[in-house]
């Protein structure tokens, strides 16, 4: 197993430390490594809301004999440097670049359809109002906790190649079940892994293509 990759954040509170969260991500790729090796074998990586830059560099270091192009993007300033950090101080700096934008709102038309490995560990708690400040953003997720993850959900399907895949980080009060039968008419998924995180039951589901 892999080590968490070093990392050193910048404007703490508005930056999403790793936390349970982040190490099942962690896990759920690393479980998935003969999948993604033998099957999507990826040419472009993609991190939405890249935070602290500990799961880029870290799928950077997993894959690190595979040839490929890794981008992080991240709505928050201080993130994208804390991101860029991250992969300096564990020495893949040189691999990975760095955008600040909304989402994928930067990259959506020039990577249409050749995206193979997509992430997202979203802002998934309910809450009764949208995020007000930048710290409110690593972690509010609406009423249903979903706000942000369904603003990016209809975009999938365009960004991912015929053998891409989008590994995104849940919470059992976001309603699974429902989030795997709302978007069944143009992706498949599936839940990959699964646990107690400290007082949070997570999930790491997994949405390919309908091809």
């Amino acid at each position: 197993m892999l080590p968490t990759p070093d990392y050193k954040l910048e404007k703490e509170g508005d930056v999403y430390s790793p936390a349970e969260d982040t190490f099942l991500l962690l896990d759920a790729i690393e479980q998935e490594m003969k999948f993604l090796r033998s099957t999507v074998n990826p040419k472009i990586v993609v991190e939405v809301g890249s935070g602290s830059g500990v799961v880029t560099t870290f799928i950077q270091q997993l894959l690190a004999d595979i040839p490929f192009i890794s981008l992080a993007t991240d709505l928050n300033f201080y993130a994208t440097r804390c991101t860029k950090r991250t992969a300096e101080i564990n020495k893949v700096s040189e691999t990975v670049d760095v955008v600040q934008c909304d989402l994928v709102s930067a990259i959506t038309k020039r990577l249409q359809g050749n995206v193979d490995l997509l992430v997202f560990n979203p802002p998934y708690v309910p809450t009764e109002e949208l995020a007000q400040n930048q710290s409110e953003l690593c972690f509010a997720g609406g009423e249903t906790g979903r706000c942000v993850l369904d603003r990016l959900m209809p975009h999938i399907p365009n960004l991912l190649s015929s053998q891409g895949v989008f590994y995104v980080i849940a919470l059992k009060q976001n309603n699974v079940p429902e989030m795997l039968k709302k978007y069944a008419n143009f992706l498949t998924g599936s839940i990959v892994l699964e646990r107690w995180c400290g007082i949070e039951y997570l999930y790491v589901l997994k949405f390919q293509r309908i091809l």
